[in-house]
């Protein structure tokens, strides 16, 4: 029997971003229900943008914070295949390999900010040019802690996470199945997106529910928001890791 055969997960990732992640859900036997509880869009014009940014090859070094940073700030380099590039995680290293770039510097363990400015590349940056291409609304560590470190930042916000509106129907489908007892897990693979979902549906129902959270960090920020239903911790955000999680844990369940 498939390792997470009759469990029924919510998965609340933005639309683009949660079909591989079901599907590997599902390949493990579970059930899954879609409720994206935000968006993730571009941050006005990109020309606007470029300009701003100025020659890319001017940089001592470019650093992507996240696959969508590579998804919608990609044509920031100009087709150059020679640039220095950084990421927090293996994620954002393969959306740029599959559009042919080669990632210089990334976290040789962990999966965000923290794991990044612990490389060696970054302990002397001091004079250096940085171009960190993000979301608007990111943790703000990463240029905070260049600026620190002596680094001029030059920040190119390319996209933004807006919350996702689901119609009435879509709602009370995800609230039946609540009801009834189809949903065991649901997933909350940021803060924004668990406290999105927190003011989407009666926190009653989403306390029976257990949450699947990447690491210490989001799980403390939703306990902070009072997030009282029991969490199933990932090492990270990554699709493998958050199915590996949720196979641990129905591993040690009683009877599993």
């Amino acid at each position: 029997m498939a390792a997470l055969h009759g469990i029924g997960v919510l998965v609340t990732r933005p639309e683009q971003q949660a079909l591989p992640l079901c599907r590997l859900l599902e390949a493990q036997g579970a059930l899954t229900l879609r409720l994206p509880a935000i968006e993730i869009k571009p941050s006005g014009d990109l020309s606007a943008c470029q300009a701003r940014v100025g020659a890319v090859e001017a940089f001592d070094l470019i650093v992507f914070t996240s696959a969508n940073a590579v998804r919608f700030g990609i044509a920031l380099l100009g087709q150059r295949r020679d640039l220095p590039l950084a990421v927090i995680g293996p994620a954002t290293a393969r959306a740029l390999n599959q559009a042919g770039y080669r990632v210089a510097v990334q976290p040789a363990a962990g999966f965000d900010s923290e794991a990044l400015l612990e490389s060696p590349r970054l302990e002397h940056i001091a004079g250096q040019r940085i171009l960190l291409i993000k979301g608007s609304d990111g943790r703000p560590l990463l240029e905070q802690e260049f600026i620190r470190r002596g680094a001029h930042v030059v920040s190119a916000d390319v996209y933004e996470r807006t919350p996702a509106n689901p119609g009435a129907a879509q709602l009370a489908a995800v609230q039946s199945a609540i009801d009834a007892g189809r949903l065991h897990v649901v997933t909350a693979t940021s803060e924004e997106i668990g406290s999105r979902l927190l003011g989407l549906l009666p926190a009653g129902g989403l306390h029976k529910l257990r949450w699947l959270v990447p690491g210490a960090r989001v799980a403390a920020a939703l306990r902070r928001r009072g997030l009282l239903a029991p969490l199933v911790t990932a090492a990270s955000a990554e699709d493998q890791e958050l199915v590996s999680a949720l196979v641990r844990w129905r591993s040690d369940e009683p009877g599993a």
